[in-house]
């Protein structure tokens, strides 16, 4: 397959058909990352980063509600 690149705005672009884009299981509005190697361009998906439990809590303002739960008798062969 062959593709032409077309003046899009200041840039240029090259549309990818919808198969390929199914194949490789990318969507409208992905995220890829762009390297060249020699004459080639590679297009690889960017991998979400998770973020870590520092990060996903530094502006957290609350009280911890960390309490123990009495649960009750237990009713089989439950070890507590």
């Amino acid at each position: 397959m062959t593709a032409i690149i077309q003046k899009w705005g200041n840039s240029q672009g090259i549309r990818i058909p919808k198969h390929l884009l199914k194949e490789v299981n990318w969507t409208e509005n992905d995220e890829v990352e762009i390297t060249a190697r020699g004459d080639m361009l590679i297009l690889r998906k960017k991998q979400r980063e998770r973020p870590s439990i520092e990060e996903l809590f530094k502006n957290f303002k609350g009280e911890t509600l960390c309490s123990e739960y009495d649960w009750g008798k237990s009713s089989g062969e439950e070890i507590w």
